[in-house]
């Protein structure tokens, strides 16, 4: 069928029914409707869909739109479930389970006939990872039945359903996420904290200024005034509660509070722009916690038996230059342990997705930390290439793009869970890339398949990573199950009778690619075109950046064009 993809933003659900339904069969489409109603006309007008899916929105369609056309809305909420906030009650009101309905567009707000639906899990995790992973998976699997049952043309959806209650939920509003630091126990700042991890963040106080607070972790061993600022760690700060503690990684100025750089940020680097002279103890981890430790890192390491797990999990995926050097430094450290085989990658959500914008647009001199955050990323990315006495498995939870991509790629096997979206590309951002993608995408897919992904710059399902060779392994296991499942896999490769000929083999093979042509040409060639865009103040990539940031539009992107979205 023609199918019409209508969304605010190209996010990672829009992306994943983009691909999903692709991969079908159907030809898609897709229409940002933040650009205002009239693109969305223009694209039904000028390629007559035979079904308007609308995955993610934050406004309603035309009405003549779904007066005269299908449309189907992905609402995050079980059939009767009604409102804007739908993920943010079932997170504030500690839900067990939850749901997606995929009804048709009318007048009233998530009251149409429901054309599928489906339940998901609601563990203790913070809402944009929930959205990512179980609500998307339920989505995706609501989406396609739908759209099947639409195709066949037999369905009917029923108009009324008894055994639906309609509940009705306001708009979930910053009073209701407010912390009380002097009454609310950890688990409810925790609750809070998740309920809004991604957007729209905690409105607080912190050195007398008004910020949004982003994330939210259990830290054991701190204590404190409730409210007060215990202590900093990779870039989060520790605060009290009145019976504990949590780490909070990100902070958001406010839009009108003069901040030049009001976007997510870590922290400790938002508060010492606030106050210079600030100095929060350091409490570091180690990369081993100690048994029985409840605490927040974004790297650590653990072994069972010859097989060692770096897991690393950074805020939206992205990975700053402090971030990469520090997942260096614990990669060289897991090196040193005695291992066959080494597995890269968090329990679950983002793998990666490159180099860290935000951190980037908020520097003094963003040319400069464009520079040193892609050098950082490449000495990360070639560590992997060059180890060459164990196997080093990629295992990717969630999506990946960009430098995160070709970070994974940089493995000896990449593993993925089915739901993961992979944006192997750099094009929406004006980039010609880096992380040594010439010598990683074209020894895995081939030169032309290399071009057509980097140059197409669309997004690829798990399925068709496999098909096309970016991914060895599919693992077809629900989020919260997916790093037991690795865990598994990578102890039976550990013991596999043939893992010394297949290290050998990958030591031979890397010897052969080093003759041919060696990694430092690769990295010479593809810094020398990212120096030439970092360093021209007129290049695209300055005010894609930004708008990307600052999320204002940049120039006037085609509507129709889903490499225009959003990768993370």
């Amino acid at each position: 069928m023609d199918i019409l993809l209508v969304a605010s933003a190209f996010n990672s659900l829009s992306q994943r029914v983009y691909a999903e339904l692709s991969d079908l069969g159907h030809r898609v489409d897709v229409v940002l409707a933040a650009q205002g109603p009239d693109p969305v006309r223009a694209a039904v007008r000028e390629l007559r869909p035979e079904l308007i899916v609308a995955p993610m929105l934050r406004t309603a369609l035309p009405e003549d739109v779904w007066r005269d056309h299908t449309c189907l809305i992905v609402h995050p909420g079980p059939p009767g479930d009604r409102g804007p906030s739908a993920l943010d009650w079932a997170v504030a009101d500690r839900a067990e389970q939850w749901g997606v309905t995929v009804l048709r567009a009318e007048a009233a707000m998530d009251a149409g006939a429901i054309w599928a639906a489906g339940p998901f899990p609601v563990p203790p995790v913070g809402k944009s990872d929930l959205y990512r992973n179980e609500a998307s998976d339920a989505a995706v699997t609501a989406v396609l039945t739908a759209v099947r049952r639409y195709a066949e043309g037999s369905y009917k959806p029923p108009q009324t359903d008894a055994s639906v209650t309609v509940v009705w939920r306001d708009f979930f509003r910053q009073e209701q996420r407010r912390i009380d630091w002097e009454r609310d126990d950890t688990g409810t700042v925790l609750r809070k904290l998740r309920g809004a991890d991604s957007q729209p963040g905690v409105l607080d106080e912190l050195l007398g200024r008004e910020v949004f607070l982003h994330g939210g972790h259990p830290e054991d061993r701190l204590r404190g005034r409730p409210g007060a600022l215990l202590a900093q760690r990779a870039g989060a700060v520790c605060r009290a509660t009145r019976d504990g503690a949590v780490w909070i990684p990100e902070l958001r100025p406010r839009r009108d509070s003069g901040d030049p750089a009001p976007f997510r940020r870590p922290a400790a680097s938002v508060l010492a722009s606030y106050r210079p002279g600030l100095r929060l103890p350091d409490d570091p981890a180690p990369l081993e916690l100690p048994p029985g430790r409840r605490t927040w890192t974004d790297i650590r390491y653990h072994q069972h038996g010859d097989t060692g797990f770096l897991a690393f999990s950074f805020p939206g995926g992205a990975m700053s230059t402090d971030q990469c050097r520090r997942l260096l430094a614990a990669y060289r450290e897991a090196l040193t342990r005695p291992t066959r085989v080494l597995v890269l990658g968090g329990a679950r959500d983002f793998f990666s997705n490159g180099i860290h914008l935000n951190v980037i647009e908020a520097a003094p001199d963003p040319a400069e930390e464009s520079w040193t955050n892609l050098n950082a990323m490449d000495d990360l990315v070639e560590a992997v290439l060059r180890t060459t006495d164990r196997l080093v498995v990629a295992a990717l939870a969630g999506n990946a793009a960009a430098g995160g991509a070709m970070l994974a790629l940089a493995a000896d096997q990449v593993w993925c869970r089915t739901g993961v979206v992979l944006n192997p590309h750099y094009r929406r951002m004006g980039l010609y890339g880096s992380e040594f993608w010439t010598y990683s995408l074209p020894r895995r897919v081939g030169p032309g398949h290399a071009r057509w992904l980097t140059t197409q710059a669309l997004p690829v399902s798990a399925a068709s990573a496999e098909r096309l060779g970016l991914v060895d392994r599919l693992v077809p296991a629900a989020p919260g199950d997916f790093a037991a499942a690795v865990r598994r896999l990578a102890t039976a490769l550990a013991a596999a009778p043939d893992l010394d000929a297949r290290i050998a083999a990958k030591a031979a093979a890397r010897a052969a690619d080093e003759r041919e042509r060696p990694l430092a040409d690769h990295r010479q060639a593809e810094l020398a075109r990212m120096h030439a865009v970092f360093f021209d103040p007129s290049a695209p990539y300055h005010a894609l950046r930004s708008a990307f940031v600052r999320k204002t539009p940049a120039g006037s992107p085609r509507p129709l064009d889903p490499a225009a979205g959003d990768a993370r």
